[in-house]
């Protein structure tokens, strides 16, 4: 099925910078240019993504959240929200999930972009990042119920973070998808974004989003796409 309205906001929670420009940047780019308020929430400083001897944790925090904030201007992303936990050691704590809580509660967000937190395995080709699968955990717990129910870290009231309900998940890298989204507008936007990311990307090196794009759209009607396995939790308008 495709999904083709856009959400008047959205919440994109990932582990690292870059992990959005792979899973969603093209389902971004388009629901911005529809007015969406989108927001990234990178839960991880990215501190570890380097092969460089020369290179410290410090110095990378800092290129990489740069290499974030430009992608996302690309796209339209219009909030950033750096939470600063060290990459690779993420572990799914009360802590973490009553941070992710409080970015929901924050910006109220009708959707919600993450991991799908079961994908062990991306294809026979990827062993998931541990932080994705933990970002993911924590996010969907922050959701439902954290997020929702005023009893759940009343701390949280105290400092002006009223409940709110997601209307709707969508879990990326996920082996049972449900719902694609038509890139073909925006696949190049894409590719811009993941370029804005030269710590992690070599130069030119995304030929790759052409085919991963094509498959991911395969009998859906159009010839790119990005696939999810969608959660309902509310009444969403789809058009299929």
């Amino acid at each position: 099925m495709l999904l083709q309205n856009a959400p008047a906001s959205a919440l994109v929670i990932v582990a690292h910078p870059d992990d959005a420009e792979f899973m969603c940047a093209g389902t971004i780019a388009r629901w911005a240019a529809a007015g969406s308020q989108v927001t990234y929430c990178v839960v991880t400083k990215g501190d570890k993504g380097s092969d460089d001897p020369a290179m410290t944790p410090g110095q990378l925090t800092v290129i990489r959240e740069a290499e974030q904030r430009a992608a996302g201007a690309i796209l339209g992303v219009r909030d950033f929200v750096f939470m600063g936990y060290p990459d690779g050691y993420l572990q799914h704590t009360l802590e973490l999930r009553k941070d992710l809580t409080r970015v929901i509660r924050q910006y109220r967000p009708e959707a919600v972009i993450t991991f799908d937190p079961t994908a062990r395995f991306v294809g026979d080709f990827y062993l998931n990042h541990p932080d994705h699968r933990t970002t993911g955990d924590a996010a969907l717990d922050a959701i439902f119920p954290s997020a929702r129910d005023r009893l759940t870290f009343p701390e949280l009231l105290i400092d002006g973070y009223e409940p709110h309900k997601v209307k709707q998940i969508l879990l990326g890298f996920s082996d049972r998808m449900n719902i694609r989204i038509d890139i073909g507008e925006t696949l190049e936007l894409k590719k811009r974004a993941l370029l804005a990311h030269p710590s992690q990307i070599a130069a030119g090196d995304v030929t790759f989003i052409e085919q991963w794009s094509r498959e991911a759209a395969a009998g859906e009607g159009c010839e790119f796409a990005e696939a999810f396995f969608r959660i309902r939790m509310d009444d969403f308008p789809v058009e299929g």
